[in-house]
């Protein structure tokens, strides 16, 4: 009896502290500190800036609008630029149902300069709760403030866009665990252009390149399988998985510095003729037209940087069909 009234007291314990952790976690965090009194000045060298990154490298209008999947590598429909709306649910690896909200001033417009850099640089959102980070907060938050400033000058200038985008529901336990993601930025100056690597390596954070090029399990990186390919992304037609961008003989190894850009740039090559994707097709996450526009000395920076990474042997069966 005795030790059944122990066992049930350490239980009870278990229970309580189980109980107050999640209320800790449910009512105390995130917490990245208040909102920056910001008021970013909006430069044209600032918006170009901000203009290039949101579409060209960060691409933040890729998730943030709408996507023509009938087309290969699905690029922007017109109609509904920063309205949001993109879906990111559990067929795709995600632990509940997130969607791109609207960023265009219909939707943020209320919004300080400071708000839309906390949530950009740390994943929480103007009242307070967090974000799931499939918004790259995370890594924006390691980029130059400057860089987000430039970004959020640009976004300022947006046509607004009335769209009502649902609210992104996590699962359980993610719907708690959510909470301890936000974090506090951590900026860096931007690397000289003249360091091809470090320079390489800043741009591939700003495009985030390691979150699609690696595996994942429920949304969160697999520590080690970095750049070496294998994401799943289950879309009409069958599965399509990530390409080994690392320089072994399964990823990239064979590829010249000028192939790897001009992979890029035949997207922006007025011969180019848009592929319409047929039924029973797999497309492409890959936002080719967007990320084309990127400018070829910033190509060859990436390139530069990820040849000067470990390869990894992962020969990766690109395709499932239904």
């Amino acid at each position: 009896m005795k030790i059944l009234k122990v066992t049930g007291i350490i239980i009870l314990i278990l229970v309580v502290l189980a109980f107050s952790a999640g209320i800790y976690v449910k009512t105390a965090l995130p917490n990245t500190g208040e909102p920056k009194d910001l008021k970013i000045e909006r430069t044209e060298a600032r918006i170009l800036r901000g203009k290039y990154l949101a579409n060209n490298v960060a691409v933040c209008m890729d998730c943030h609008s709408t996507r023509d999947w009938g087309i290969y590598s699905a690029p922007l429909k017109e109609g509904n630029f920063g309205g949001g709306g993109e879906e990111f649910n559990s067929l795709l690896g995600f632990p509940g149902n997130f969607y791109a909200p609207n960023i265009t001033p219909a939707a943020i417009g209320q919004w300080t300069d400071g708000e839309i850099f906390r949530a950009v640089t740390t994943g929480v959102s103007k009242d307070g709760h967090a974000l799931f980070p499939i918004m790259g907060y995370q890594r924006f938050g390691k980029m130059d403030e400057e860089d987000v400033f430039s970004i959020i000058a640009y976004i300022r200038t947006l046509a607004p866009v009335e769209h009502n985008v649902p609210a992104s529901k996590a699962d359980f336990p993610v719907n708690f665990l959510i909470n301890t993601m936000p974090q506090k930025a951590a900026f860096q100056s931007m690397p000289a252009k003249s360091d091809n690597v470090a320079y390489g390596k800043y741009m591939v954070n700003v495009a985030g390149c390691v979150e699609c090029h690696s595996k994942v399990d429920k949304g969160q990186l697999i520590e080690g399988t970095e750049f070496g390919g294998g994401r799943e992304f289950q879309l009409p037609g069958g599965i399509i998985r990530s390409a080994n961008i690392t320089f072994d003989n399964t990823g990239i190894g064979s590829w010249t510095k000028e192939a790897f850009v001009k992979r890029f740039k035949t997207y922006t090559d007025s011969a180019y003729v848009p592929v319409i994707v047929k039924p029973g097709e797999i497309n492409t996450p890959m936002p080719w037209a967007m990320y084309a526009g990127m400018e070829q000395s910033d190509l060859e920076a990436i390139y530069d940087f990820l040849k000067s990474n470990k390869p990894i042997v992962n020969k990766v069966e690109r395709t499932t069909t239904n």
